[in-house]
């Protein structure tokens, strides 16, 4: 029997030489690992079940969660990771090992065979022989082994032309040797029929488990549950933080830290207590930021544009795309919104223009179709710049 979000909702002691503000604050900081995790209860179990099912029965399998930032996939899962090591530690479950790797901390794809061998065995070694040894490893049976849970974090930083390391950490578990469970976590819902290989997704068999945004009573949830009973907060400031947040993205770390800078300048006012005045002036702020003031002054063709970037980002899962990638979903936001845009030749020469505001970085060498192309700043700030009005109203 799977256990209840419930029963990790214990609260850390309160300091008493802080103020009330000061505790408020430091809760609501989105690096805080809380207890328990509001309102994914339905896909703590289902990731739970899963994970449980395959250490019981001793045999590989592979999961994909995905979602957009700031929906919980990472504090989701590795909170079911702990709950089933304490009950391994509690000899509730069989003895299983976890490993973990995130994309972005990889100088290059082929170097998560380096750090999953290093955190097996302790050794560093170069990737080819890494990538030998656990090949070896995983298609040879060892009676006595136990099984091994991987978790593959920001699996998009991962995906190259090659493919071969997804591949393989994707295939693995398939090896009955293995005893090898993979949840890999990513942004995009359709990565594997998008970016990897036919033979990928043809035979892996992956379980899905999609992460959608939170809504604005999720969000009131969640913010009320980190300030945990403390009445620093009038409820409708909450309210307001929620829905400004939904109806743009749904990331919940979005709303925390709106929340923490409402909490700053009620401190600096002198008052015990955060009003919808404290938070509307923290909204005010993030709106009136450099880089969102400057989304703001673009002209509406090359605000499509970045928006067009944005999409292009969301859909791939990769942060690095193309300008071909991207004129594909100008042409598609600009006949969705009525609108006649610039031919590819005249749209590079607005994508020069936002490299020169330094909104996006293009590859200076090459300016053509395949030119590569990065966001300068977050997909969250063109939102917040092109729906300004109603953030403010």
């Amino acid at each position: 029997m799977s256990p209840s979000m419930q029963q990790r909702t214990d609260l850390p002691a309160k300091d008493s030489s802080k103020s009330e503000l000061q505790l408020a604050r430091e809760q609501l900081h989105v690096s805080v690992v809380p207890k328990s995790l509001p309102c994914r209860e339905r896909e703590f179990e289902n990731i739970y079940a899963f994970l449980e099912g395959k250490i019981q029965d001793q045999c590989g399998g592979c999961m994909y969660v995905s979602g957009v930032p700031g929906t919980g996939k990472t504090a989701t899962v590795t909170g079911v990771i702990r709950t089933l090591q304490r009950m391994a530690k509690q000899n509730e479950l069989p003895a299983f090992e976890y490993l973990e790797i995130n994309g972005m901390r990889l100088t290059e794809p082929r170097q998560a065979y380096v750090q999953i061998y290093k955190q097996l065995t302790g050794k560093t070694v170069s990737w080819e022989q890494a990538h030998a040894l656990l090949e070896k490893r995983f298609t040879t049976p060892a009676p006595r082994r136990v099984t091994t849970v991987l978790l593959v974090d920001e699996l998009d930083i991962l995906c190259n032309r090659r493919q071969d390391v997804v591949y393989n950490l994707l295939d693995w578990p398939t090896k009955s040797a293995a005893k090898l469970v993979v949840v890999t976590i990513a942004n995009t819902m359709d990565l594997p029929e998008r970016l990897l290989m036919g033979k990928v997704t043809s035979r892996l068999g992956l379980t899905r488990l999609t992460f959608q945004p939170y809504s604005h009573k999720q969000l009131q949830e969640i913010v009320t549950a980190r300030l945990g009973g403390s009445e620093t907060f009038k409820g409708e400031a909450v309210q307001l933080v929620a829905r400004k947040v939904a109806a743009v993205s749904g990331d919940a770390r979005r709303a925390l830290d709106i929340c923490r800078r409402a909490t700053e300048i009620a401190d600096t006012a002198a008052v015990k207590c955060v009003t919808m005045l404290h938070v509307q002036q923290a909204l005010a702020e993030m709106i009136a930021s450099a880089k969102v003031q400057a989304i703001r002054n673009c002209s509406r063709m090359e605000q499509i544009f970045l928006q067009a970037i944005a999409a292009e980002v969301t859909r791939t899962g990769v942060e690095e795309t193309t300008f071909m990638g991207v004129y594909q979903q100008v042409e598609t936001i600009a006949a969705f919104m009525g609108v006649t845009f610039p031919p590819p030749g005249r749209a590079l020469r607005l994508c020069s223009k936002l490299g020169a505001e330094r909104l996006i970085i293009s590859e200076h060498s090459r300016n053509d179709l395949f030119q590569k192309i990065l966001l300068n700043v977050s997909a969250d700030d063109i939102h917040y710049a092109l729906r300004v009005e109603e953030m403010v109203n």
